[in-house]
């Protein structure tokens, strides 16, 4: 049995949605092979609310390396569980490596600066590494162009960083080719160093079954007959905002075809432990939708729970940004519910593909910033089609031996075989 050593400085009990990477990789990666190390920071220096029911997905066995961290001071000035335990874990690594028979180091960020420890522990070890995008590092957000500003720092402070943290990378990967590709176009070398392959989240059905087991209620809406429930369950990207408010002003536009429907928004505040910071209600209040067709809580809720939630509603919302790369991770979850899926989605979106192969639910496409006209002209006939899709729909009649590829099994094989290909170039 190779081994791999997996840095994920969140990992279960946390609630961030980043901690399932690492946790799906670790169920599977043993059945290819590959015996994993999961290395992390204690919960008791995590920010965010725990989920200890997470804990009851690890698969048995699970070995889980915990390191302390520095404390979040007051005032606030760093708080990013990668920067507070960036020494600890790279000291740990060090002993782990040099003490055992590690084959492999895989590093899945953010936290961004982690993946330092590559290039770090490959110096001191030799130990060959590897860096798994689940968002992309070097990238302008709303701001970045506003001088002295937090995200003008951020982007400044990629671009110095990044290139030295790739730079003996062995394996790039993401959940979605456009996370990682512009990486081997501002670090050509790695073209012929290093493999790459996209990886989305992968489905796991176990997860579900959890769900089942527990048997707890919801607690953030109620049926109500008559009404469809719309769920629509993560945070919102700065992208997606502009996708949303056309679907906004369909609603209003043509208000009798929304008149019965409710779209919750579940986790999407700006801070995950705080149930007042809105991201959407200001924009449905301009549209006069707040608290009658749109409805917002922004807390950050337990992963379980969440899956609660869209397996009490009539169908799952999943809404995309003007970037193509984007990838909504809870495409798989959604599906695997057996609800109707209702997405809106970049044309070039890799979750498009997954949607139409699975006939899990009925995708609007659209081609970025300058499509989105089409989405207010044409997305209440679209959904006037979706409502006559929940009517009939039969979760039996999902096909579910194409949706097999996008399983957390069969992503994980694809990791594995990457690593198999990397121990032979040795």
């Amino acid at each position: 049995m190779k081994k791999i050593l997996i840095i994920s400085p969140h990992f279960p009990p946390s609630n961030l949605a980043g901690v399932h990477r690492a946790r799906l990789f670790a169920q599977h990666l043993p059945s290819f092979g590959w015996e994993p190390v999961i290395l992390t920071v204690h919960e008791n220096f995590y920010e965010e609310a725990l989920d200890h029911n997470l804990e009851k997905l690890l698969p048995p066995g699970l070995r889980v390396e915990k390191v302390n961290a520095f404390r979040v001071t007051k005032p606030r000035l760093i708080g990013d569980i990668g920067l507070r335990g960036f020494f600890q874990l790279y000291k740990r690594a060090k002993e782990l490596i040099g003490k055992e028979n590690f084959d492999f180091l895989y590093i899945s960020v953010p936290s961004f600066y982690c993946a330092l420890l590559g290039r770090w522990l490959h110096h001191s070890t030799n130990i060959r590494y590897g860096i798994d995008y689940i968002d992309p590092w070097v990238h302008h957000f709303p701001g970045s162009d506003k001088l002295f500003s937090r995200h003008w720092f951020s982007t400044k402070i990629a671009g110095i960083l990044e290139p030295m943290s790739v730079k003996n990378a062995a394996l790039i990967t993401g959940v979605a080719e456009g996370y990682y590709s512009t990486v081997f176009d501002r670090n050509p070398h790695l073209k012929s160093q290093a493999l790459f392959g996209a990886m989305p989240y992968g489905g796991e059905v176990a997860d579900h079954q959890l769900v089942n087991e527990l048997k707890p209620g919801t607690r953030l809406f109620n049926k109500i007959p008559g009404k469809m429930l719309m769920v629509y369950a993560g945070a919102m990207l700065p992208k997606a905002y502009e996708p949303l408010e056309a679907v906004f002003k369909a609603i209003v536009n043509e208000k009798e075809v929304f008149a019965n429907v409710e779209f919750h928004f579940i986790g999407t505040g700006s801070r995950a432990n705080d149930a007042e910071s809105y991201t959407i209600k200001s924009l449905a209040e301009r549209y006069g939708l707040f608290n009658s067709v749109i409805f917002e809580h922004p807390g950050r809720i337990p992963y379980l729970d969440v899956l609660r939630h869209i397996n009490q509603a009539d169908a799952v919302f999943i809404l995309g940004s003007t970037e193509p790369h984007y990838t909504p991770s809870k495409v798989y979850q959604a599906i695997l519910s057996g609800k109707p899926v209702l997405a809106v989605l970049h044309h070039d979106s890799s979750a498009v593909q997954v949607i139409e192969e699975s006939k899990g639910g009925m995708i609007f496409t659209f081609n970025g910033a300058n499509d989105l006209d089409k989405i207010t002209a044409v997305f209440a006939e679209f959904f006037t089609c979706f409502k006559a899709f929940v009517h009939s729909f039969d979760q039996n009649e999902v096909n579910k031996s194409a949706f097999n590829n996008y399983s957390a099994e069969n992503v994980t094989k694809q990791l594995a075989t990457l690593l198999d290909k990397i121990l032979l170039q040795k």
